[in-house]
């Protein structure tokens, strides 16, 4: 079962890296950010506009940082946007590109299968009710919300408009909420945490499929994609 990893795993060099890419970009930014972690405010870091750009740069590569910074960060900004701040939750999505990033289950897809209809024989052949169930159901979901997010061209090859990357969001919402009901007596946290990430699907998706575009698709890293990037950020700040 896939379970947040990203905020328990960094290091203080993973923090210091981070102060030292905002000093970079801000000297007096920098400075704040070490007196920050220095008083403990790890989120207050982590959530703040200096260390979203520090790791997406103006216009230019991903900066030199842990590959979990580099999704945690952006993804948790995007959640915040949409209204979403449960911090567990930032870090289960962010987590996703993380695990599968050495991941062969994208070859189910790469022949131009329904990886739904593979993922649910799975979860319907295990045991009915059981934790074994469950945590299918679970994993399930995290491979659904991942290639939707992540890799929304491959999902919708072979279909028409974006019917199947809705599809992959509504099924793993499902196997979500199914996992929270098998482990509501068992596992009461881990029920919780996909019974509020079946709730927040949508936007999980969303902040995924927005944060993977510094660093995956078509040309990312061309200078037109870094300057269509940059501008962009720029409206928005106005």
């Amino acid at each position: 079962m896939i379970r947040p990893i990203i905020h328990r795993q960094l290091t203080r060099g993973d923090l210091a890296c981070l102060v030292d890419e905002i000093a970079r970009m801000d000297v007096c930014e920098g400075r704040d950010a070490d007196q920050a972690l220095q008083a403990g405010a790890v989120d207050a870091v982590l959530d703040s506009p200096a260390a979203l750009e520090a790791v997406l740069g103006r216009g230019g590569a991903p900066a030199p940082l842990p590959l979990t910074l580099l999704w945690y960060i952006p993804i948790r900004a995007q959640l915040r946007t949409r209204g979403v701040t449960d911090i567990l939750l930032a870090d289960y999505a962010a987590t996703l590109p993380v695990v599968f990033a050495t991941s062969q289950s994208q070859r189910t897809i790469a022949r131009g299968e329904n990886g739904m209809a593979e993922w649910w024989r799975f979860v319907a052949a295990l045991p009915q009710g059981t934790v074994a169930q469950a945590e299918a159901a679970a994993d399930a979901a995290a491979v659904a919300l991942w290639w939707a997010g992540c890799f929304p061209e491959w999902v919708e090859r072979g279909s028409s408009g974006s019917g199947m990357v809705r599809a992959y969001v509504t099924f793993a919402g499902r196997m979500l909420a199914l996992a929270a009901d098998l482990l509501e007596s068992s596992a009461p946290e881990e029920a919780s945490l996909c019974s509020r990430a079946a709730e927040a699907r949508t936007e999980l998706h969303a902040a995924l499929a927005e944060a993977r575009v510094d660093y995956i698709g078509e040309d990312p890293h061309s200078s037109e994609s870094r300057l269509n990037r940059f501008l962009r950020r720029l409206a928005q700040d106005n």
